[in-house]
C-alpha cells in the first residue's frame, strides 16, 4: 500500500527511517534516532550534544504574530531548549535559512539580532550555516552542546515510583496563541503580555536543566514541545512505563486562568495539551524532590511541581482530573501531520 505521510503520522515515518538507516554501531555513538539530541563520545568523561529543528512559516508561526527578533531568538529557543532535555550547556550553532528574495534585508538582519541576543545570553557562538531562496520563510538551526556523561539524562530511565515533574508553568504559550488568534478576546494588558511573551520567546531552561542533573536524583527526562500529554507519551513508551498525571496539581499561572475562561476552555486542559512551553518535566526518586525543587528555586527562581507518578507500564498511562475521574491520557498536542 502506499501510504502518505499524513497517514502514519510523525513518530511512524521516524521508526520508518530509523529502520532505513539503521541502529548506530559505532563506539562513539551512544545515542542515535529516538531521543531530544544526538548523543556522541567527546572523551572519556564528556559527551557531544546535537540537535537540529526548523521553524517553518504558515506552520510554526506567522509573520504578524511576532517581530523579527523574536522569531530569531524562538528560532534558536527551540533548539536550546533539547540540549536542556539532556542536562547539556549549547556551544555552537549553524543556521540554515531559506527566504523568498522580496524579504526586506532589514528583516533578515533584526531576525539575527534576535537570535544572537539569545545566543550571547546562553553562551553559544553561531558560527556558520547556509542560505536559499524559497516561497516560504524557513529557520533551520542545528545545535552542538556538551553534557558531562554522569550527568547525561535519556528519555529512558524512569521507573515506577519515581514522581513526575515540571519546571515553570504550563500553558502559557497555547494561551499566548490563543491571544494572537482572537485579538479582541477582553483581557487585560497584565495577563496579555505574559501569555505573548511566553508564546513569542519562550525561555529554554538551561540553568535548571544542568542543576537537576547534576543532583544525581533524575532518572529521565524531556522538554515540553509538543504538550504534555504527547510528550510524556515518548518518555513512558522509551522507559517502558506507565504514568498517572494528576490534573489539579498542573502548575498554571495567574494569567493564564483569566483567558481559559474567556474561551470557556479548563486551564488544566490547555496546561496538559498546549505545546511550545519549553518547560522541562523530568521523573525523580520521592526522596529527592524537596531538595531537587529547593535548590532549582533557589539558584534560579524556578519552580518545580510534582504532577504525577510513574507507573508500572501494565497500569497504562491515565490522568486524573480535577473531580477526581481517571480516564486514559490522550495525547492531544501538537501533530506535525
Amino acid at each position: 500500500m502506499n501510504h502518505r505521510i499524513s497517514d502514519i503520522g510523525e513518530f511512524n515515518l521516524i521508526e520508518h527511517i530509523a529502520r532505513i538507516v539503521g541502529v548506530p554501531t559505532a563506539d562513539d555513538i551512544i545515542v542515535g534516532i529516538g531521543d531530544d539530541t544526538a548523543v556522541l563520545r567527546w572523551d572519556a568523561e564528556t559527551c557531544l550534544l546535537a540537535t537540529i529543528d526548523a521553524q517553518v512559516e504558515a506552520i510554526h508561526f506567522q509573520r504578524d504574530f511576532l517581530t523579527p527578533e523574536a522569531l530569531g531568538h524562538r528560532a534558536l529557543a527551540v533548539n536550546l531548549s533539547d540540549i536542556a532535555a539532556m542536562g547539556g550547556t549549547p556551544w555552537l550553532a549553524l543556521v540554515s535559512l531559506v527566504a523568498p528574495p522580496e524579504t526586506p534585508v532589514a528583516f533578515i538582519e533584526a531576525l539575527y539580532t534576535g537570535m544572537q541576543r539569545l545566543a550571547a545570553s546562553a553562551g553559544v557562538a553561531i558560527v556558520g550555516g547556509n542560505m536559499s531562496k524559497g516561497a516560504h520563510l524557513v529557520i533551520d538551526i542545528a545545535v552542538l552542546g556538551r553534557v558531562a556523561r554522569r550527568h547525561l539524562l535519556l528519555r529512558r530511565g524512569a521507573r515506577p515510583g519515581d514522581l513526575l515533574c515540571v519546571t515553570g508553568t504550563l500553558g502559557d504559550a497555547a494561551g499566548g496563541l490563543q491571544l494572537l488568534l482572537n485579538p479582541t478576546l477582553p483581557l487585560d494588558e497584565e495577563s496579555r503580555r505574559p501569555l505573548l511573551n511566553r508564546f513569542r520567546t519562550p525561555t529554554p531552561r538551561l540553568a535548571e536543566s544542568r542543576l537537576i542533573a547534576a543532583s544525581g536524583h533524575a532518572t529521565a527526562m524531556l522538554d515540553i514541545s509538543d504538550g504534555l500529554s504527547s510528550d510524556i507519551m515518548h518518555l513512558c513508551r522509551a522507559s517502558g512505563v506507565g504514568v498517572r498525571i494528576d490534573a489539579a496539581r498542573l502548575p498554571i499561572s495567574p494569567a493564564l486562568r483569566p483567558l481559559a475562561a474567556h474561551i470557556d476552555t479548563p486551564a488544566w486542559h490547555l496546561a496538559l495539551h498546549g505545546g511550545e512551553d519549553y518547560e522541562l518535566c523530568f521523573t525523580l526518586a520521592p526522596h529527592a524532590v524537596e531538595s531537587v525543587a529547593h535548590r532549582v528555586f533557589t539558584t534560579t527562581g524556578t519552580p518545580i511541581t510534582v504532577i504525577g507518578e510513574i507507573r508500572p507500564a501494565e497500569e497504562g498511562c491515565l490522568v486524573r482530573t480535577p473531580d477526581g475521574c481517571e480516564t486514559p491520557l490522550e495525547p492531544k498536542g501538537w501533530r506535525h501531520f
